[in-house]
């Protein structure tokens, strides 16, 4: 049986499904133990949120539309993914001053489990040197801009399910881009996999910029979690961080007032440009990682912010084109995607959850196959051409 398209927002042809819910009675064939839910939320900041709500029947997970295509949480055998952040979302652009003279407004809007980054910029706030005016905001504006397009495809047999988004960010006689996001899962599937292609949609060369900022928090990330990766090279980001270049990989438990640490890195892959990053808990009983191509997504950051539990206990992972500094140093670097008018880019990033100690081992494994007998080259103070 061919698969079954449910479109739940259309903005060009008026579409803007009520509230319901999708289950195998409504699609037919042969998989089962799914469903689909599409709701708009209402009060707070809160207030005409869309969200579409997966359930493969082992993982489910939490789109946002009108953040971005954003992924809010998702879960798997009690285990949940994301982060209690202070802002409590998800919070609807209206609510997010992106452009506010400080730079970081976007602030206001952040606790997902997966935001992204760009796509002009996704790196510190820029400032003009003569005026002082902001000229990129902190992380760029993708994450604030809403979808205009989304439909869940649903194969009746295998149990693929498919949830397509299309956002656009573009300004007159600026840049003009438009990104289709993809989330992909099976039936009983332990996470997602996920696609953005963007396309310049000018008549001009533009460029480009993609962070995939996923957030982590309790009761993943606790005293004595482990980051582990195949590292060529790791950088701290600055002075402050190479105070805590010696234990990098680890975590403390919440600290009042604790200073964020973030360390730069480039990655192993193996004969495809696969890689695999893993976070896993004290214990190693549970855990989260991220499998993507390095080819296409060559710069790593660690994102250490583990104040206390009331401030947004977090740590991020985060792939990324470029690493998250001001917009004019990473285009000096030359780590920008450059399309010519009307291509395309395509990235991909797959999360997956584990939720036991031998699930744990193995994606550990895979990591130290992908390490081998390499040694990861660890700068103890930052490098001029990595860090602004």
């Amino acid at each position: 049986m061919a698969a079954k398209t449910f479109v739940l927002l259309d903005v060009a042809a008026g579409i803007h499904a009520a509230p319901r819910e999708i289950t195998p009675d409504d699609v037919g064939g042969a998989a089962k133990g799914y469903r689909i839910a599409w709701n708009r939320l209402r009060g707070g900041t809160r207030e005409g949120v869309d969200v579409l709500e997966v359930d493969n029947g082992s993982f489910s997970f939490t789109v946002v539309p009108t953040r971005g295509m954003g992924l809010w949480r998702a879960r798997r055998d009690g285990l949940t993914l994301g982060w209690k952040s202070p802002v409590a979302g998800p919070v609807h652009p209206q609510f997010v001053p992106v452009s506010e003279p400080s730079g970081l407004g976007w602030l206001d809007g952040f606790d997902e489990l997966l935001v992204r980054c760009g796509l002009e910029n996704n790196g510190a706030p820029e400032f003009d040197d003569e005026t002082g005016r902001l000229r990129y905001p902190l992380h760029g504006r993708i994450a604030n801009k809403p979808a205009h397009k989304v439909e869940v495809s649903i194969d009746p047999d295998s149990g693929r399910i498919v949830v397509t988004g299309v956002v656009d960010e573009a300004r007159f006689h600026f840049l003009k881009l438009r990104m289709t996001s993809q989330y992909a899962t099976r039936v009983a599937q332990p996470g997602v996999d996920i696609r953005d292609e963007i396309q310049n949609l000018s008549a001009l060369p533009a460029e480009m910029q993609m962070l995939y900022h996923v957030n982590f928090g309790v009761p993943l990330l606790d005293a004595g979690s482990r980051v582990v990766i195949a590292a060529k090279t790791l950088v701290p980001r600055n002075a402050h961080a190479a105070k805590g270049i010696d234990s990098w990989d680890s975590y403390a438990a919440p600290q009042p007032g604790f200073e964020e640490q973030v360390y730069f890195a480039a990655l192993k892959g193996d004969a495809q440009g696969r890689t695999r990053t893993l976070l896993k808990n004290a214990h190693g009983t549970r855990g989260a990682s991220l499998s993507f191509d390095v080819r296409q997504l060559p710069c790593f950051t660690i994102w250490k912010d583990t104040a206390a539990l009331a401030d947004g206990y977090v740590t991020g992972l985060e792939p990324g084109t470029n690493y998250p500094n001001p917009r004019t140093f990473e285009g000096q670097q030359g780590r920008v995607v450059k399309l010519a008018p009307s291509a395309t880019t395509v990235l991909e990033l797959a999360l997956e959850a584990h939720t036991s100690a031998p699930e744990v081992e193995a994606a550990e494994r895979e990591v130290a196959k992908l390490q081998g007998d390499s040694v990861p080259v660890i700068h103890r103070q930052p490098l001029a051409d990595w860090c602004a």
